[in-house]
């Protein structure tokens, strides 16, 4: 079973110990707009890339043919 972005996001957010507060505030919104997006799961990619940063990581959204080949 695939994990969603969200699902994905909470999970690294746990390893590095950021709660939704400080995950608000580093992206720039309010803890009730970012949980109402990690319920539905509704991100932009500049949206993961700052939560990603928040976090220390880097996030690259890449799009790929069926035989692996990188399209985007």
């Amino acid at each position: 079973m695939d994990m969603r972005a969200g699902e994905k996001i909470r999970v690294l957010m746990k390893r590095k110990g950021i709660s939704m507060g400080d995950m608000a505030e580093g992206t720039g919104q309010t803890r009730q707009n970012l949980s109402n997006k990690m319920k539905r799961d509704d991100f932009s990619e500049s949206e993961i890339k700052k939560m990603a940063a928040v976090i220390g990581y880097t996030a690259d959204i890449v799009f790929r043919d069926i035989d692996g080949s990188i399209v985007l």
